[in-house]
């Protein structure tokens, strides 16, 4: 694309050589910003039905994310940068660390469909629940809230060590942090709305939490984040139909799992990125999701969390044995198989070196790959 000097446009009368140099206060005044001197002066991006979007403005020299950028500044990419421009200190500066092929268009995606935790869940609607179901989806309430905003700490740990260039990640990323907080706030207000209140807390949601928030590195975090935790998540938040209570609760799962999808569809895609760059990166995630399996099995042993969806999978403390424990076994199946087969779209196959008890759970490695 031809750069083009804005002093030299058709129209253009003004006389540059008469502008002072130095300003009032007597700092030197070069001008050079309006002589737009590396500018892609004339580039106008189309505004598309939507509006105008990012993927819109991704035009010429400033839709091109380099793969090692040269500053490490919080200037624009595409900006004149000063080469003596201080350095922030960034450790995230090659394109494999943060970028997936679809993170402009979450990004779009996740700023177009906010909702309000406030506003958007219909809490007058909410019917009063026998006292078995009440503490059951107040259970599973507190462990949501425990354990949702931990998808927002580790991008807020990450991102301000992300090179500036990654913008759209940077960005995507704030969009994240801000859906994990309306989760916090939708399942803490919902263990509160009916009276039932906050109940149990565990070590091994804690500990879990602590392995995703201390993996080493980015790479490690996204995996144990996106692939294993919010991955298990989305598939709560994917059977709201069947474990809310009423058409309250579904309405905050729907609404969870929307965001909880773009998530995980970030961090699957940022690790193929990734590999497909890298393949030796495959061998520093496999050894993150060796631990995190371990972690994630402890985890679904908790007790009060477990024994609170097959109350409300089975209807009632009268149904757990003879229905609860066994659609919560089919579940789990399900969490299980779902994670594996999303480690193969990640291009990473966990089928033979899964620490996850399959023969237990009665999952065929087979199964997986049709999935």
């Amino acid at each position: 694309m031809t750069l083009t000097d804005p002093t030299t446009m058709s129209g253009n009368t003004a006389d540059y050589s008469l502008l002072p140099s130095t300003s009032p206060l007597g700092a030197a005044l070069d001008w050079k910003w309006l002589k737009g001197a590396k500018t892609e002066w004339g580039v106008r991006p189309k505004p598309g039905p939507r509006g105008l979007t990012m993927m819109d403005i991704a035009v010429g020299s400033y839709g091109i994310v380099p793969e090692h950028p040269k500053y490490r500044s919080m200037a624009p990419r595409g900006a004149d940068i000063d080469p003596d421009t201080p350095d922030m200190g960034y450790i995230l500066n090659n394109k494999t660390d943060v970028w997936s092929e679809n993170v402009t268009e979450l990004y779009e995606e996740a700023v177009a469909r906010q909702w309000s935790a406030t506003r958007d869940i219909p809490w007058s609607e909410l019917p009063e629940l026998p006292d078995d179901i009440e503490h059951a989806i107040c259970q599973v309430c507190t462990t949501l809230t425990e354990i949702e905003m931990i998808a927002a700490d580790l991008p807020a740990k990450w991102m301000w060590r992300m090179n500036h260039d990654f913008i759209e990640a940077k960005m995507f990323l704030c969009t994240q942090i801000m859906d994990e907080a309306r989760h916090a706030e939708v399942f803490r207000k919902r263990a509160l709305a009916n009276g039932g209140g906050l109940l149990m807390s565990r070590g091994q949601g804690e500990g879990l939490l602590r392995t995703i928030l201390e993996a080493k590195t980015y790479h490690q975090a996204t995996a144990l984040l996106h692939l294993l935790g919010e991955g298990f998540i989305l598939d709560i938040f994917r059977m709201g139909e069947l474990i809310a209570p009423s058409a309250v609760e579904k309405r905050i799962f729907r609404m969870a799992m929307q965001d909880e999808a773009r998530h995980v569809a970030y961090g699957t895609m940022h690790i193929r990125y990734a590999i497909e760059q890298d393949p030796d990166i495959a061998e520093e995630i496999h050894e993150a999701l060796d631990h995190g399996e371990v972690v994630l099995t402890q985890f679904g042993t908790n007790a009060d969390f477990g024994s609170a969806l097959a109350v409300l999978l089975g209807g009632g403390v009268e149904h757990v044995e003879s229905k609860g424990f066994a659609l919560q076994a089919d579940m789990q199946r399900k969490q299980f198989t779902s994670y594996l087969a999303r480690c193969e779209r990640a291009g990473i196959s966990r089928l033979t070196r899964t620490k996850l008890p399959l023969e237990l759970l009665g999952i065929d490695p087979a199964t997986v790959l049709a999935n």
